[in-house]
């Protein structure tokens, strides 16, 4: 299903420009497309790229490797333990990146209507397919939108506290590190949701997000800049963030609460 375009169309997000995999990650891609096509045979519908590595700015070593799985329908319990067990054979052969992540959805969930906001989105303008049906062709190009925020962050409140209780619960420093790194990054993209309905700006980096936010809610700026420190390499112990991270999804909800309210 296309989503509609209005007689004034705003400008449109861009899509990811279609540049050539790093070279020092060139050989993970190549094994990610040929195991997991192997592994998977005619239940997998495509493979996309998505993150830094999509985007051609990953840092090797640091950075993750991010894989959207489209499959051609709901895995049965031994698939789905199948899909892990790739995953981490996948990730044991490689040190290029930090750490693997599969997002998992049907061919039917992306092309649901209710999904448009979401998967429609995701596919089109946070992926790059590299093996198998590229479903983003199915979708004209989106124009900014809270409704889109909504559908990509709108789970701001039950995944950032749940990383909460995971940095708190972490045995090992670098684990917490890393659940850290990944509940920032959440929290700054998440800031999004608090975008006008006219706003015709659609931030794509963890700087553009903090930078954007910042113009409309300066009294907070710091507060979103300490996440971006931490966004890049924690530098904090786990009870620090955790008191931080709790004051700014306070701060967030209520503040999304009144925009909703006002809408």
């Amino acid at each position: 299903m296309e989503n509609s375009r209005d007689s004034h169309p705003a400008p449109a997000i861009p899509v990811l420009d279609d540049i050539p995999i790093q070279p020092e990650l060139a050989l993970l891609v190549a094994d990610a497309c040929e195991s997991i096509a192997s592994g998977l045979g005619e239940l997998l519908d495509g493979l996309y790229l998505y993150g830094s590595v999509a985007r051609g700015c990953a840092l090797p070593g640091q950075s993750d490797l991010d894989l959207t799985l489209v499959l051609t329908r709901q895995p049965s319990a031994l698939q789905s333990a199948r899909i892990e067990t790739l995953r981490q054979d996948l990730e044991a052969r490689h040190f290029e990146v930090a750490k693997i992540d599969f997002d998992i959805g049907t061919r039917a969930d992306v092309l649901n209507p209710a999904n448009l906001y979401s998967w429609g989105y995701w596919l089109k303008h946070e992926c790059r397919c590299i093996h198998g049906n590229n479903l983003a062709q199915k979708f004209d190009a989106f124009i900014p939108s809270r409704a889109i925020a909504e559908s990509v962050n709108g789970d701001y409140f039950h995944v950032l506290n749940e990383y909460a209780h995971r940095i708190a619960g972490a045995s090992h420093p670098a684990t917490a590190s890393r659940l850290m790194k990944e509940a920032a990054r959440k929290l700054i993209r998440s800031t999004n949701i608090l975008r006008t309905a006219s706003d015709p700006f659609w931030p794509r980096t963890l700087e553009e997000h903090v930078s954007h936010f910042s113009v409309g809610y300066p009294k907070m700026a710091n507060q979103l800049e300490f996440f971006l420190t931490q966004a890049r390499a924690p530098q904090t112990s786990a009870t620090r963030f955790n008191v931080n991270l709790s004051s700014f999804i306070g701060w967030m909800q209520r503040e999304h609460q009144h925009l909703s309210t006002a809408a």
